[in-house]
């Protein structure tokens, strides 16, 4: 796992240490070595610049930028499958210097250019530059595990693989995107391909880009999408052979994410996901397998007990860490520099903490990410189906009169109802859903922990409702509602929350994640599978749960899920109120001047009044002003 930067400089006022000092801000994803090219073109100056944590072929004959002929790479992350590219490789007579995986996929793009990449099983985003053509190519995985960021204006485009790099240079615009604020205010993040600046965007998952150097021009291109397979049809198979066929790419996908020369663990929560991964990986290891996991002090919050007697089951090495809201205060100052955009998943202060564990023993550790969105695990899924028949059965006439009656009163009005738990909110979503024609959306609206017309109410400026994959992915009639809200959660929640969450808690002291439910073959065919098969009579993750009972006993896994969260209410009302008062002070965010600092303060002080429901709105905000007092003044 590494990170790169690099710039097209149109001006060519540029130079080596302008891209030296992007490249040291990204040392936590590379601490073992750095390398930079610097080439003077007629027309621009291009740079390349990486850092390295070495993973596969810790020599320097894997150091980069890696240059073959006419072509050069920069790259972070992993092709599991590079041994057999490689074998093809040398059978068309290409040689090799290292034993790594970058020169592999130099060579590879050097024989097939840009259909090398559906060659590829990993996460990866690399930059090719091709000084024969004066081209660019930038690649980004078909999920999205490795993160990748541009910035463009007329003379200078830069790309990193984070975007505190950009700050580094005088002619990167700081300019905040108050559409990309809201969104965040809604979700608890930004979705791709937004970021908080103009100008500023994420390269998206599946997609890569082709820069014409000579003309400026760039192209974004799609190579793979999930939304493709779920719009096949579903396979015609039995339960038994489904169970078969799953296991099996299961196991191929955890087994190619064990390839390393350096230690690997597994995060373990005690849940389904971790313990299937750590029960797959360990009946085939002779030594004992690292597994950590973080429990907390509150019972409501503490799986930590699960996921010990899981790992006492299957025999691993297991480590374990109680989160104190010490050990929270210590982390949360740091998440501002840590996710260097507005970045809310509470989550990731336990997810910091059982890295910074698993790095004492290991440089690789596994996660579990991704089960749930491919196997049907959240309760969302079962609440969108049973609020789909309600909408259902109720004639479009109808529901434009209760949409007509209901935007004419505000909730605030409304007596007794008013005073109910998240009303306001509540009341806002009903509308949203009135108004929706696409059933999967709903899905939109149950991720927002606030309406968008409560995020506009927090920001002093006119935004406007931005478009993301939950509004641009439309299935075919065929696809199923279950199987439409997977595809769409698949290409916005996992990648802009999930992955970027554990992406940047892992680097940040710089481990490097592998996400063994991510196997292409693997997500692709699950995506084709009956929806029964994933959501049964209520029973969430259907198949997956038949398969993991096999290898460990029903009773010590079955239970109503908990996942890495925090319990944030608590702390707030005591060792993090200061954090409250401090950011959230009436005078500082007049002067700040971006969020109404009216509707802020009386937030605060409806929480401190007993109105738990703004606890989430209130962390939201926090984290934003956090960010700002690091990366805007």
């Amino acid at each position: 796992m590494c990170g790169l930067v690099g710039f097209i400089d149109y001006k060519k006022s540029l130079t080596i240490d302008d891209l030296k000092r992007m490249n040291d801000t990204l040392t936590h994803r590379g601490p073992d070595d750095s390398g930079y090219k610097f080439i003077q073109k007629e027309f621009a100056n291009v740079a390349l610049a990486h850092r390295r944590l070495s993973i596969l072929d810790i020599s320097n004959a894997a150091s980069q930028p890696m240059s073959f002929e006419h072509l050069s790479i920069v790259y972070n992350g992993e092709i599991y499958n590079f041994q057999d590219i490689k074998k093809q490789l040398i059978e068309f007579g290409y040689s090799f210097n290292s034993s790594g995986d970058t020169e592999v996929i130099l060579k590879a793009y050097h024989k097939w250019g840009v259909k090398a990449v559906e060659k590829f099983d990993g996460m990866f985003v690399f930059v090719i530059h091709d000084n024969r053509s004066d081209e660019i190519f930038i690649f980004r995985d078909r999920a999205g595990v490795k993160p990748l960021y541009f910035y463009k204006n007329d003379s200078l485009f830069l790309f990193a693989s984070e975007l505190k790099a950009f700050h580094q240079i005088d002619r990167f615009e700081k300019d905040l995107n108050y559409d990309a604020l809201a969104q965040y205010f809604q979700f608890g993040y930004i979705l791709q391909p937004h970021t908080i600046f103009k100008n500023s965007y994420k390269i998206k998952a599946g997609h890569y880009l082709k820069i014409d150097l000579k003309k400026s021009l760039i192209q974004e291109i799609e190579y793979w999408s999930i939304v493709e397979f779920f719009n096949k049809p579903r396979l015609d198979i039995s339960e038994d052979e489904a169970m078969i066929e799953v296991e099996k790419l299961l196991s191929e996908s955890f087994n190619l994410r064990l390839v390393s020369d350096v230690p690997i663990g597994i995060f373990l929560s005690g849940g389904y996901d971790s313990s299937i991964v750590a029960a797959l990986l360990q009946k085939d290891s002779s030594k004992k397998i690292k597994t950590f996991t973080i429990g907390f002090y509150e019972d409501e919050y503490n799986e930590a007990p699960y996921a010990k007697e899981i790992a006492k089951y299957l025999g691993t090495e297991h480590f374990e860490y109680y989160c104190s809201s010490k050990d929270a205060l210590n982390i949360i100052p740091s998440l501002a520099e840590i996710f260097d955009e507005p970045f809310s998943d509470k989550s990731a202060i336990s997810t910091i903490l059982v890295s910074k564990i698993a790095k004492e023993h290991v440089s690789v550790v596994l996660s579990a990410d991704a089960g749930d969105e491919i196997f049907a695990g959240y309760s969302v899924y079962k609440s969108i189906m049973q609020n789909s028949k309600i909408l259902d059965k109720i004639p479009n006439y109808l529901k434009a009169l209760i949409l007509d009656s209901l935007s004419t009163i505000e909730p605030s009005k409304i007596p007794i109802l008013n005073d109910l738990f998240n009303f306001s909110t509540r009341y806002e979503k009903i509308k949203d859903l009135l108004k929706e024609s696409y059933t999967p959306r709903i899905l939109k609206y149950k991720k927002q922990a606030i309406s968008y017309k409560e995020a506009k109410e927090l920001i002093n400026y006119k935004v406007l409702n931005i478009r993301s994959n939950f509004d641009n992915i439309t299935l075919h009639d065929s696809c199923d509602l279950l199987n439409s809200i997977l595809a769409i959660d698949f290409s916005t929640y996992l990648v802009d929350d999930i992955l970027t969450k554990v992406d940047r808690s892992t680097m940040s002291v710089s481990l490097e994640g592998r996400d063994p439910f991510l196997g292409y073959r693997l997500i692709e065919f699950v995506a084709q599978l009956d929806s029964s098969l994933k959501l049964n009579n209520k029973q969430q993750k259907y198949i997956l749960k038949k398969i993991a009972h096999k290898y460990i006993p029903k009773e010590l896994i079955d239970r109503p899920k908990k996942g890495f969260s925090i319990p944030l209410e608590f702390w707030f009302q005591n060792e993090l109120k200061g954090y409250l008062d401090r950011y959230l002070d009436k005078n500082s965010l007049k002067r700040e001047g971006v969020l109404n600092s009216q509707k802020v303060v009386q937030i605060y002080q409806e929480f401190q009044n007993g109105k738990r429901e703004y606890v989430s709105t209130l962390w939201r905000i926090l984290i934003f002003e956090m960010w700002y007092e690091r990366w805007m003044r």
